[in-house]
C-alpha cells in the first residue's frame, strides 16, 4: 500500500509549488530545501546565519545539481518584519524553522532567544498573513510539556515551562491558534521530538547530544551524559521530520492544529550512547572499549519525554520512515565516511 507521504511527493513533483524555508541553512531548515529541490519546487530561503552555515546549503547544492538553480537564498533576519515580508511574497507554503534553540541558551540568554523565536515568528505569521499563502507550518517543541508528568505526552495537556525556550515556543502556539481564528490563516504546528541527523552542527556549548558524542568519540575523547544515563527521549531521524513538515502543509481540512512529531518510542541516553558507540566502532575501533563520565543533571531539562503520535498519524498521515539505530547508522556515517581511515 503506497502511504499518504509517498502519494503527496508524487503530486508535487506534478504540480510544482512555491515555498518558503527559514532557517534554511540549518539543519533542519536545510534538509526541507534538500527535499522540495528535488521534488522540483521553487524555493526561497531566509537565514542570518547566526546558527545555520553556508556549507549546509553548499551540500544541498551537490545533493540535487541542476535543480539548485530553482533556490533563492535570502541573508536576512526573522527578527527584521521587512526580511519576512521579502521572501514570503508571492508564496504558497511556508516553514518557519528558524530559532534559537537550546534551553541552556534560553536560560542564559532570554532576551537573545524572545527575539529570535516571539518577535521572529510574529513576525513571520504577519507576513504570511498579508501574502495570503495557503498554510504556515512552524517548528515547536517538546519542551512544551514541561513539567507535565504524562507518558507519553498528547497534545491536548500541557505543563508549566521549565525554561524561556519553552515559554516561547508556547508563545508561538497561541499566536498560531489566535491567527487561524482571527484572520482565517491555515497553521500547523510541529512539536519536534529530540531531532537528528546528517549536519547537525556538533560544535558549540549549545551542540545537541548526537552530533556532539559522535564528534567527541571521533576525536577519541570520552563522552559527558548528565545525570544518571536514565533519562530518555523520543529521538527523530531527520527524514520523519521532513515527511511531517510537507504533509501538515498540503493537509486539507483543519484550519489548524499542533501535532507531536516524533517516532513514538523511548530510548535512555546509556542506551542512545551505546548504539553510537556500536555504530562508530565499525569503522573506528578504538571506540568500542570507550565508557561515558557522569555528571550532574542540566537545569530545565525534564527527566523523561516520550510522544503519542497518534494525533499526526491521524490528521496528517504521518508515518515515520526511519527507526533511531537506522538513523544513527546513517548519521554516524555522515560524519565518518566509511573510507576514512581509522
Amino acid at each position: 500500500m503506497i502511504s499518504k507521504y509517498a502519494e503527496l511527493e508524487e503530486r508535487l513533483r506534478r504540480t510544482p509549488a512555491r515555498w518558503c524555508v527559514t532557517g534554511c541553512a540549518g539543519f533542519i531548515g536545510s534538509h526541507l530545501v534538500e527535499r522540495l529541490l528535488q521534488l522540483g519546487q521553487t524555493v526561497t530561503g531566509l537565514d542570518n546565519l547566526a546558527t545555520g552555515h553556508l556549507h549546509n546549503l553548499h551540500a544541498v547544492e551537490r545533493s540535487v545539481g541542476g535543480n539548485y538553480q530553482r533556490f533563492t537564498f535570502v541573508r536576512g533576519d526573522v527578527a527584521e518584519l521587512a526580511d519576512c515580508q521579502r521572501v514570503t511574497e508571492p508564496v504558497d507554503y511556508v516553514l518557519h524553522q528558524a530559532a534559537l534553540g537550546s534551553v541552556p541558551r534560553s536560560i542564559e540568554d532570554p532576551l537573545a532567544s524572545h527575539r529570535a523565536n516571539v518577535d521572529g515568528f510574529l513576525n513571520m505569521i504577519v507576513a504570511s498573513r498579508d501574502a495570503k499563502v495557503r498554510r504556515f507550518v512552524y517548528a515547536s517543541s517538546s519542551s512544551v510539556y514541561g513539567d507535565l508528568e504524562d507518558s507519553p505526552k498528547r497534545e491536548e495537556r500541557i505543563g508549566e515551562c521549565l525554561s524561556p525556550y519553552a515559554v516561547t515556543k508556547r508563545v508561538n502556539e497561541l499566536y498560531a491558534n489566535n491567527f487561524s481564528d482571527v484572520y482565517g490563516l491555515p497553521v500547523f504546528g510541529l512539536r519536534y521530538f529530540n531531532v537528528f541527523g546528517p549536519r547537525q552542527d556538533p560544535n558549540g556549548a549549545y551542540a545537541a547530544v548526537i552530533p556532539k558524542w559522535v564528534d567527541s568519540l571521533v576525536r577519541g575523547e570520552q563522552c559527558v551524559i548528565n545525570g544518571d544515563g536514565l533519562t530518555s527521549r523520543d529521538f527523530c531521524f531527520i527524514e520523519n521530520v521532513v515527511q511531517a513538515n510537507l504533509l501538515a502543509a498540503c493537509a486539507e481540512g483543519s484550519q489548524r492544529g499542533v501535532f507531536n512529531i516524533a517516532l513514538g518510542g523511548s530510548t535512555s541516553l546509556n542506551d542512545l550512547y551505546s548504539m553510537i558507540r556500536t555504530s562508530l566502532g565499525e569503522i573506528q575501533g578504538r571506540v568500542i572499549d570507550m565508557e561515558p563520565r557522569y555528571q550532574g543533571f542540566r537545569a530545565g531539562d525534564v527527566r523523561h519525554s516520550l510522544a503519542d503520535i497518534s494525533g499526526a498519524q491521524r490528521a496528517l498521515g504521518f508515518t515515520p520512515a526511519v527507526q533511531v539505530a537506522e538513523g544513527l547508522f546513517e548519521t554516524v556515517r555522515s560524519f565518518v565516511p566509511m573510507d576514512k581511515p581509522a
